[in-house]
């Protein structure tokens, strides 16, 4: 059965002029949010003042994925004198069905804006979320509120001083996927599979201690323009390029299918060969949610040859966790394939059959 599709939806529970602002966020399909990036937008006024609230379900922050909101000034009232002083606080709220979990309060933020700036609020991991309670049916809550003061705004005076040019937002990943797609002033060539693929070294080095030592060290490939690589596919090869000029998850890995699933495996070998940690743990992370019978086996073998260990425990958890499982992992070709590649896996594995059912 496909996954529920992600919806969200904003209940507004105070006036416009009020000096408070407070928004009810209802997250449905909140699981595959996980592969939806941005998911949503809203605006709210508090104090005469008009805001607009981003809502990301899966921001990289602190080596996890957190449920993040970026509040926006849009306008700001003219007695404001063009600085607003307001502050941001949060709240998981339970159902009323789930009486027995209170309201769970995340720390208050404060912010100086003028028109175009925004705070970035950061609610709660995702893996602490899925512990919290908090989900009910692949569904969440958030309250946030928004306070601004009708007397606490800063006066014209102070303005003039302490106010600073609208930032807008963070777009280093745009110019930098620009580039890699306009293929300009690029000055290496990757021969992968036979297709040629062009790149920037700065770049690359930049990005890849790897590649630092390949294209700047002491090895040959410092002095050609061409670079061959094996055992990496192209399509996998460009996903990795993706991920080093953005920094953000190769569109390959979207989805839940077979084709995601066998990127996720191939892209964190590659990953781990060319020393980008954090693309490692997003195929890490995208493995660890898709474990079945037909797949657990290979996502073990890989979990221990590249050193993932979290991986390595979801993969044991789900072979153990019923005989019925161990019974249908051990036909599948990827057990075969384990026993083959990774035999020094099976003495965890008995370790793991033996603590679960003794």
């Amino acid at each position: 059965m496909e996954p529920t599709a992600a919806t969200i939806t904003c209940i507004k529970l105070t006036g416009t002029r009020a000096p408070r602002s407070v928004q009810l966020f209802k997250i449905n399909g909140f699981d595959v949010t996980r592969d939806d990036g941005f998911a949503a937008s809203t605006k709210a006024s508090a104090s005469g003042h008009d805001w607009v609230i981003d809502y990301y379900p899966a921001a990289w922050y602190s080596d996890n994925y957190w449920i993040m909101l970026r509040i926006t000034l849009a306008s700001a009232a003219a007695a404001a004198g063009g600085v607003v002083a307001a502050s941001f606080a949060g709240r998981l709220v339970s159902f009323p069905q789930h009486g027995r979990l209170g309201p769970c309060h995340v720390p208050t933020v404060s912010a100086e804006l003028t028109k175009g700036q925004s705070r970035e609020f950061y609610v709660m991991s995702r893996p602490e979320l899925f512990r919290s309670g908090y989900v009910h049916d692949d569904t969440v809550l958030l309250e946030l509120e928004i306070t601004v003061p009708l007397d606490g705004d800063k006066p014209k005076e102070a303005a003039a001083v302490g106010a600073t040019a609208a930032a807008p937002s963070y777009d280093l990943h745009r110019h930098f996927g620009e580039l890699w797609r306009s293929q300009r002033g690029t000055d290496v060539t990757f021969v992968v599979a036979g297709e040629r693929i062009a790149a920037h070294r700065c770049v690359l080095a930049a990005r890849s201690p790897v590649f630092m030592a390949e294209l700047f060290g002491d090895m040959k490939e410092t002095a050609s323009r061409s670079v061959v690589i094996e055992d990496v596919e192209p399509e996998v090869f460009r996903a990795l390029m993706h991920f080093i000029y953005t920094d953000m998850s190769p569109p390959e890995l979207e989805g839940r299918g077979e084709d995601a699933s066998t990127m996720a495996q191939h892209l964190l070998a590659a990953a781990d060969r060319y020393g980008m940690e954090r693309l490692k743990l997003i195929c890490e992370e995208k493995m660890c949610a898709g474990v079945s019978v037909g797949n657990v086996a290979t996502a073990l073998a890989l979990a221990e040859q590249h050193g993932c260990s979290k991986l390595k425990a979801r993969c044991m958890e789900f072979m153990v966790a019923t005989p019925a499982n161990v019974r249908a992992v051990v036909k599948t070709g990827g057990y075969k394939h384990l026993l083959a590649s990774c035999s020094s896996v099976l003495s965890d594995l008995l370790v793991a059959v033996v603590q679960r059912y003794k």
